[in-house]
């Protein structure tokens, strides 16, 4: 009884407050074989990302791939690592700062931020408590993955409600599951390309480029590549852009599976093979700057377009920390905050 009276004296002397989590996939802690062997255990053993049988894909996850795959992963990560870290975490922390800023300047105290990554640290788990210990009886999750799928939004869904069912006491929940048509999201992206153009010209094709899915997740259901069509509409009505000035594609297929298409990287291929010079690549799907972006359509797609016969290559960067995009995530959430009140 003493400690369910302490408990009680524990909330009511606190403040109530609203928690903003914002979560990201995540990252390994170091780009060592070691470090990205524990993080694709933990990535790759979710079942929202891979649906095969278990019995069959444990086998196959402990007895092939993590036994060969960290040390490529590995090297990958080390091309991007900066002194600073993982970008993807940087750019978290920098977001998570902003948006909390922001959020200080309408609200006050009334609104605290905390930052997680669905795997690796800091964990979701971690972050909850962190809301728990603080008198927090009204949470706001928002996954930066701005069209919903899968393996992303319902991943983080299931990590938060994993946690919170280890709580006596849960506070109200809202779940913003994306926000792939917010008008300032939009503009953004809008901002992002108008700027490019201005320093490099328009570009024979602008390539938007979304992180691919299995072909038959969209087949059992799953919004995301609709959510990217609509996402694209909205952004090239914004731009004023034709028919024939851009090409939406999907990146970072795996396994042997046919996954969502056009493939990014095929689709590259063959624009430099049909005499398309000039090319500016982006993806609206991304939310911070990552190695999806920074090596694999920076520079390895950036191979397969000049090896092809293309000349100029342009990668426009991740949305980042960008005041627009803040402002569009401060909207997001505070659309949120209204709807409880």
């Amino acid at each position: 009884m003493s400690r369910f009276l302490g408990r009680t004296k524990a909330l009511h002397d606190k403040k109530a407050k609203i928690g903003v989590l914002v979560t990201n996939l995540g990252t390994p802690k170091a780009p060592t074989a070691s470090a990205l062997r524990t993080y694709l255990r933990e990535f790759l053993s979710d079942p929202r990302v891979v649906e095969i049988p278990r019995i069959v894909w444990m086998m196959i996850l402990h007895g092939i791939i993590l036994r060969v795959r960290p040390k490529k992963s590995a090297a990958l990560y080390k091309s991007i690592w900066t002194e600073e870290g993982s970008p993807l975490l940087v750019i978290s922390k920098k977001q998570k700062a902003k948006i909390e800023q922001s959020l200080t300047d309408k609200y006050g105290d009334q609104v605290t931020v905390a930052l997680a990554m669905r795997y690796g640290e800091p964990s979701i788990e971690q972050a909850l408590n962190t809301f728990q210990e603080s008198g927090v009886n009204d949470i706001i999750v928002l996954p930066l993955y701005p069209q919903y799928a899968g393996p992303t939004v319902a991943s983080t869904f299931d990590a938060v409600v994993n946690t919170l069912k280890k709580w006596r006491w849960i506070p109200s929940l809202r779940f913003i599951s994306g926000y792939y048509d917010n008008p300032k999201y939009i503009e953004a992206l809008k901002y992002r390309v108008t700027e490019h153009i201005k320093q490099h010209g328009k570009p024979d094709k602008l390539v938007l480029s979304y992180h691919g899915m299995p072909q038959c997740f969209l087949e059992q259901g799953d919004p995301y590549y609709c959510f990217c069509h609509m996402t694209t509409r909205l952004l090239v009505e914004s731009l004023g852009f034709e028919k024939n000035d851009y090409v939406m594609t999907f990146q970072s297929r795996f396994g042997k599976a046919q996954w969502l298409q056009p493939y990014t990287d095929i689709t590259l291929e063959n624009l430099a093979k049909e005499g398309n010079k000039h090319i500016a690549i982006m993806s609206p799907a991304f939310s911070a700057d990552c190695l999806e972006t920074l090596e694999e359509l920076e520079h390895e797609n950036r191979e397969v377009f000049i090896e092809a016969g293309g000349e100029s290559y342009h990668y426009i960067p991740a949305l980042n920390d960008d005041e627009l995009h803040i402002e569009a995530l401060v909207d997001v959430i505070s659309a949120s905050i209204k709807s409880s009140n």
